[in-house]
């Protein structure tokens, strides 16, 4: 059963469903909440938060063929929530790359990566979080921009702009930072 099928039922108060539907989409919010802030526990509130939230507003939802933005946008309206709150910034982990290019690697080569990933998570800490949104949604959950636009409601040239500057400036902070293209451009 697909996810539109699910909130129908859900709208006529078929708890299961419900059930069903959270299952399904639990890791996945989950992922987003712990790339917008690198930790566990924050992004298992903001996941709790999330269908907290979807339970309370789902029969709002007027059209539930577009249920996979829609949640999306409250996990990353709830984000953005909790960082005005804390006054703070948070980073985008990059563990999933690093896990990969440690995978085959020398531990030597390991170590190597590892640091990169910790400083392009560092680097990732200067861009605005309207950017960084754009390239966790993009380069990590593997979204189109149309769909990006539909999640943050904002022009799809918007979204690619933004991710266009953030990629720019995240090239200028590591030229600032010295780091060497090769450091960037191996496998």
């Amino acid at each position: 059963m697909d996810d539109s099928a699910l909130v129908e039922q859900i709208q006529r108060g078929d708890q299961q469903a419900f059930t069903v539907l959270m299952e399904r989409w639990q890791t996945r919010i989950h992922r987003f909440a712990f790339r917008f802030f690198a930790d566990v526990d924050e992004a298992s509130e903001i996941t709790q938060k999330t269908f907290i939230k979807v339970y309370q507003k789902v029969d709002t939802l007027d059209e539930p063929g577009k249920f996979s933005s829609w949640i999306y946008r409250v996990a990353n309206n709830l984000c953005l929530d909790e960082l005005k709150r804390a006054g703070r910034r948070k980073s985008s982990p990059l563990e999933a790359w690093v896990e990969q290019m440690e995978a085959s690697q020398t531990p030597a080569k390991k170590l190597e990566t590892k640091e990169l990933g910790e400083v392009l998570q560092k680097a990732l800490l200067t861009l605005p979080d309207e950017q960084r949104v754009v390239i966790i949604l993009k380069e990590y959950e593997g979204m189109k921009f149309r769909e990006i636009a539909e999640i943050l409601e904002e022009p799809e040239n918007t979204v690619k702009s933004r991710m266009y500057y953030g990629l720019k400036s995240l090239r200028r902070v590591l030229k600032k930072w010295n780091i060497q293209n090769e450091y960037l451009n191996h496998d």
